[in-house]
């Protein structure tokens, strides 16, 4: 797919803002997957794509944890091979769903997404200890089934582990959004794996975009503090209102 200069500058800046959203607030995908679309992006391509990015942003991001110490080391192997085989599978059922109805199922999804961001912000941040019974269980499911939901959709995943492992496996949110950066990693690499290997994954646009997210989760990561969460999630409500009312009349109703 041939994309100009102009689509590319375009979808850097909105790849730049949702990794600015995503370090201070979660839910930057809900920002970068209708942007592809909007830009006339396939919806296998612009998952693919966007997964090469969402990988390497995962990587830096996890990284930045772990110097800290913060990642529970002790579910983390089973978290991310879990999280990868669920990822492997939710993308594999993206590429058997037909272009046209794969995009209109995203476009759905996106307030889900939106929900999941939403909820996260409202949790408090208690810890405390990891529950024995049934914890392999837990950790298994839940790495499988959002790991699917990350490689069918993905906007929400990170909000999604820290829900999860912060109601599910009693993590303070500090280290549950350590160790979520573990699950989500896992799961970008094995939807990655599965769309790269499927030949939609545009690799020219997809390393600025991947750059471009990596310089707004750093800024956003520096400036967390003096804006705060809260006015960057309502920047991205506002972000998301418009790019999903752009994409409902685009596939619905023009």
């Amino acid at each position: 797919m041939e994309t100009s200069l102009a689509i590319l500058l375009v979808l850097c800046l909105f790849f730049f803002l949702a990794g600015f959203v995503d370090s201070v607030a979660g839910g930057g995908g809900l920002i970068s997957t209708p942007a592809m679309l909007l830009c006339g992006i396939s919806p296998h391509a612009a998952l693919g794509t966007g997964k090469f990015a969402s990988t390497l942003g995962s990587l830096t991001s996890l990284w930045t944890f772990a110097r800290n110490h913060l990642v529970v080391m002790r579910i983390a192997p089973a978290g991310f091979a879990s999280a990868f085989a669920g990822g492997m599978a939710g993308s594999a059922l993206a590429l058997h769903v037909p272009a046209d109805l794969l995009g209109k199922v995203l476009i759905f999804l996106l307030p889900v997404g939106m929900a999941i961001s939403l909820f996260s912000g409202r949790l408090v941040s208690e810890e405390g200890e990891l529950p024995e019974k049934g914890l392999w269980a837990r950790v298994f499911l839940m790495g499988f089934l959002i790991g699917a939901y990350d490689g069918f959709f993905g906007p929400g995943t990170g909000s999604f582990f820290i829900i999860a492992q912060h109601l599910l496996l009693r993590m303070g949110l500090v280290k549950a959004s350590a160790t979520a950066k573990v699950f989500n990693l896992a799961s970008n690499a094995g939807a990655f794996a599965v769309f790269a290997t499927g030949g939609v994954t545009l690799f020219s646009l997809g390393v600025p975009l991947a750059a471009a997210n990596i310089a707004g989760n750093q800024l956003g990561t520096r400036l967390a503090i003096r804006i705060g969460a809260r006015m960057v999630r309502n920047f991205l409500y506002v972000t998301l209102s418009l790019l999903l009312s752009t994409l409902v009349y685009r596939f619905f109703l023009s």
